[in-house]
């Protein structure tokens, strides 16, 4: 069932709140952006190393590292970039309006990803209801980031 699933997915979101706003401190206090950032994905390495020594999961073989597209990789980079934008924006404009920032443009990526089929995703066509979304998200958005 994907109850689970989607319970995490919401755990996940609101944790990545917590964690701008988390970043933000980080920073504020260490002075130093990137030793922010680096304090920040040395504990994520930490934590994916200890996942990867304690679950068991089967390891790629060298022909699927070599399928592998050249820009998966690169997510690494992405993340970077999002945290970096966090721990320094998040002081500026506040958590609210640099999540909800965040999060919408995300999902506009999101939608564009899905409907071309972008990054090897199984496309899902852009539609009057997704259309309806979006809208109703930027408006939202435009609220939480004027009052």
């Amino acid at each position: 069932m994907k109850i689970g699933i989607y319970l995490f997915i919401i755990v996940g979101g609101l944790l990545q709140a917590c964690g701008s706003a988390m970043n933000a401190q980080l920073y504020r206090s260490l002075k130093n952006p990137w030793l922010a950032s680096l304090v920040s994905f040395s504990l994520i390495v930490a934590f994916f190393i200890c996942a990867v020594a304690v679950v068991p999961k089967p390891l790629p073989s060298l022909r699927d590292i070599q399928l592998m597209p050249w820009w998966a990789p690169l997510a690494g980079l992405v993340g970077a970039v999002a945290v970096y934008a966090g721990l320094k924006l998040v002081s500026e404009v506040g958590t609210g309006t640099y999540t909800a920032l965040n999060v919408s443009a995300a999902i506009i990526m999101s939608l564009a990803i899905d409907h071309f089929g972008l990054l090897h995703v199984e496309p899902h066509s852009f539609n009057l209801m997704r259309g309806v979304g979006t809208f109703m998200l930027i408006v939202g958005v435009t609220l939480i980031s004027r009052f």
